[in-house]
């Protein structure tokens, strides 16, 4: 069982009311959207988890280079699908801090809820971490045991923050499943390009059409 590190912990303020708890996240995405957009040789607009955006569509030179392992979803999906999870994500956060922290909660319940605050600090640094560590430091091997780390401490998380309330931990849910077929996604990209990315890259745009989003291994 993990344990409460106060020096590993977001402050109680961001738990404790839901709107923060649940636009923190996107404040984290936009920070590190601006930071990753000054190392990339193209323009990103500014707006929340634009790197899952972008990154992922129809002009990013690397991407487009890459071999892409089956049952891959379209590149629009990602930045919808990434904005719902990380607002069930901070959803989760205030649930389960709300109801682990109340007057009737019992001694157990309030040990999880603080131990389940560390682990859902890790976890968001490891979740932000993968991006920079992909497309920027184009390594996919550290990437790829990044988000395996990831899943693992989200899957703790849910199951502990799921004993302190059932909501909580089905809030969860949706994002512990997108992260274990991103793994899949992170290795089978790995190992279809030899884990090198470094060298992989297409004429930018890659063609004259705005909305190609033809890889390398599609016809």
């Amino acid at each position: 069982m993990t344990t409460f590190i106060p020096s590993l912990t977001l402050p109680a303020a961001i738990f404790a009311h839901p709107a923060a708890s649940i636009l923190f996240p996107v404040a984290l995405g936009t920070a590190v959207g601006f930071a990753v957009r000054r190392k990339l040789p193209f323009p990103l607009p500014s707006f929340p988890w634009v790197s899952n955006i972008i990154l992922a569509t129809n002009t990013q030179k690397t991407y487009l280079a890459l071999k892409q392992p089956p049952f891959r979803p379209p590149p629009q999906v990602f930045g919808p699908a990434w904005t719902l999870l990380y607002g069930l994500m901070g959803y989760s956060a205030y649930r389960a801090y709300s109801v682990g922290l109340a007057p009737t909660a019992s001694i157990e319940q309030h040990l999880l809820t603080k131990q389940g605050a560390t682990l859902y600090t890790i976890q968001l640094g490891l979740n932000l971490i993968w991006m920079p560590l992909f497309f920027v430091a184009k390594r996919p091997i550290e990437a790829t045991i990044d988000i395996v780390a990831l899943t693992g401490v989200t899957g703790y998380l849910t199951y502990i923050w799921g004993q302190v309330d059932g909501v909580a931990g089905w809030a969860l849910a949706p994002y512990l499943a997108w992260l274990g077929f991103a793994t899949y996604l992170s290795a089978g990209v790995g190992y279809l390009n030899d884990w090198d990315i470094a060298s992989k890259e297409v004429d930018f745009p890659p063609s004259n059409k705005p909305n190609d989003t033809k890889y390398v291994d599609e016809k």
